[in-house]
């Protein structure tokens, strides 16, 4: 079997193409949305963020979560997760009668 070099280029030429091709799809893809969706929210607004994120280290990250209005402090590492503190307000939200200070 004899492949001419003129084969190998050819070969080359084709995989660029196509390659180029999955390329392309995937920026139009990401350029409208098609990639990740979320499912429909009944709700206008969300209900989960992530605040802040921190890296402790290479295997753990400290994050700082809002869930309707309240925040929680969560250590997430590659074995285990730990909630380090729950209950905190967020900042601007309304205090309720049972968190009013005398």
């Amino acid at each position: 079997m004899d492949i001419a070099l003129t084969d190998y280029l050819r070969f080359m030429l084709a995989l660029a193409f196509v390659l180029g091709l999955i390329l392309g799809a995937a920026l139009l893809a990401k350029r409208f949305g098609l990639g990740n969706q979320a499912p429909l929210r009944l709700r206008g607004s969300k209900r989960l963020a992530i605040v802040e994120s921190m890296a402790l280290d290479t295997k753990h990250r400290l994050l700082l979560v809002r869930r309707d209005q309240t925040e929680h402090l969560i250590v997430v590492g590659a074995t285990s997760d730990l909630v380090i503190e729950t209950g905190i307000a967020a900042p601007g939200a309304l205090a309720t009668p049972a968190d009013a200070q005398p």
